[in-house]
């Protein structure tokens, strides 16, 4: 099978709560195969759940949780010292509120992806990503875990084998990478690739399954599911050009 062939686009909805709204969801929703919807914790609500859940119902996406640190403020971008049992606790919580609200519209939460530090953390700390694959691997039927593809996939596939757990590893349309496969920081220059360079990227992902790197190494990834944002017109638009480039290229 090739990479073009293996390539879902993923995106972060449902991040809209209260009186504010984040994000074009109903835009983005018709050009995407996986919805990662947040829970309640970083960003969204009940009635925004509801929402996002019925129009990927609407457009026959897959949907997944999308739990965070309990962090509306920050938006779910600052670590916190939770401890293990925390983290378990915290991503259970918020897959069994999402799940339970997919049921009731006829859907089935299939795959996790832990949002932002969270996220982060599970791809630095060996502790932090072993309690959200136990909490995954607990769950009463089983979930797939999305974590970051890098040169360590084998290593992490290696590890979620010991919890029996099934996962997807992303790839990022429109980050810069890292020589260790990591996504560079966000407050570091050139972090956030242009257009051009995103649709570069995304061809490079489809025909080889490498990225070129900040320094200019290219680096393997093992990549299922292709990371896509829809903060904007613009964002969408990419988004449809995304698409048009990995059909022209499987």
């Amino acid at each position: 099978m090739t990479q073009a062939n293996q390539l879902k686009l993923n995106c972060d909805l449902g991040e809209s709560f209260g009186s504010w709204t984040i994000g074009m969801d109903e835009a983005v929703m018709p050009h995407i195969d996986q919805a990662n919807i947040a829970c309640g914790f970083h960003a969204g609500d009940p009635l925004v759940m509801t929402k996002t859940l019925a129009m990927a119902r609407k457009y026959a996406v897959c949907v997944g949780a999308h739990p965070g640190y309990p962090d509306l403020v920050g938006f779910g971008r600052r670590s916190l010292n939770a401890s293990d049992a925390e983290i378990q606790s915290l991503v259970l919580y918020q897959m069994a509120a999402l799940d339970g609200m997919a049921a009731n519209q006829g859907l089935t939460m299939e795959y996790v992806k832990p949002h932002g530090a969270l996220y982060n953390d599970m791809m630095s700390k060996d502790n932090v990503r072993q309690s959200i694959m136990q909490a995954v691997a607990s769950y009463h039927r089983p979930i797939v875990l999305m974590l970051q593809g890098t040169p360590d996939a084998k290593a992490h596939r290696k590890e979620a084998q010991n919890y029996n757990l099934n996962i997807w590893f992303e790839a990022f349309a429109d980050r810069c990478y890292e020589d260790d496969g990591r996504l560079m920081s966000r407050t570091k220059t050139g972090a956030v690739h242009n257009r051009e360079k995103m649709l570069a990227q995304v061809k490079q992902l489809c025909n080889s399954g490498t990225v070129i790197t900040a320094s200019g190494k290219e680096i393997q990834l093992h990549a299922n599911t292709l990371c896509v944002h829809g903060d904007n017109m613009e964002g969408v638009n990419a988004i449809c050009e995304i698409r048009t480039l990995i059909e022209e290229t499987t």
